[in-house]
């Protein structure tokens, strides 16, 4: 008896939307990740503004905004269609370099999203927490920034580099740690309210 091949009789159409799903989701993602950065960097922007002019605040948040603009978003659309221009150069490529470099892109893109994903979450958590610390110290409670400069000199003997990377590594640890503990306050307050003003995930179908 005959049995149907599940590859042969799987629709070309479901293989497409499949594809279009993941592309989707990997474009949500890093869209996601780099509005974080992004209003994290506009924050450090911000306070590094000493001058209290408000339209010159306003002027150098909006200059910022835009770079940030076209360089985060113009960097996920080159990321995100590397894959593409890699098949392409592996099939229609007119000389044997070019198809190498092709294939090479399309090999090494999973492995490079894997290493961004990483890069970029490790950076968040780093620049979330350093701005609470910052942030801590400049409403007045200097505890927790005194604590990390305490343990930062402790490999004050190895370089500056040391120093800034134990800083680095506590001030993620830090994110880690607050990101944790908000995130059964956004899951049973802000994202039910998010849902029923047709902005939450389920809500939003």
């Amino acid at each position: 008896m005959l049995t149907p091949h599940p590859e042969i009789d799987k629709p070309i159409d479901e293989d497409i939307t499949d594809a279009v799903h993941l592309e989707e989701q990997k474009v949500k993602g890093a869209i996601k990740t780099d509005f974080i950065l992004s209003a994290e960097i506009m924050t450090i922007i911000l306070a590094a503004l000493e001058v209290g002019n408000i339209w010159f605040q306003a002027a150098a948040l909006g200059v910022a905004g835009i770079g940030i603009t076209v360089a985060v978003y113009g960097s996920v659309a080159i990321i995100v269609k590397a894959d593409d221009v890699g098949l392409h150069m592996a099939a229609e490529g007119r000389t044997r370099l070019g198809r190498a470099i092709g294939r090479a892109i399309v090999r090494g893109m999973p492995g490079f999203l894997k290493l961004l994903t990483t890069v970029g979450t490790a950076a968040m958590l780093w620049v979330g927490g350093s701005i609470i610390v910052h942030g801590a110290a400049e409403l007045g409670w200097h505890a927790p920034e005194h604590l990390i400069d305490g343990v930062a000199h402790l490999v004050e003997g190895a370089g500056g580099f040391a120093m800034w990377a134990v800083k680095a590594v506590i001030d993620g640890i830090l994110g880690l740690a607050l990101g944790l503990a908000l995130i059964p306050v956004v899951a049973r307050v802000f994202a039910p309210i998010l849902r029923a003003v047709g902005l939450g995930g389920a809500g939003g179908h």
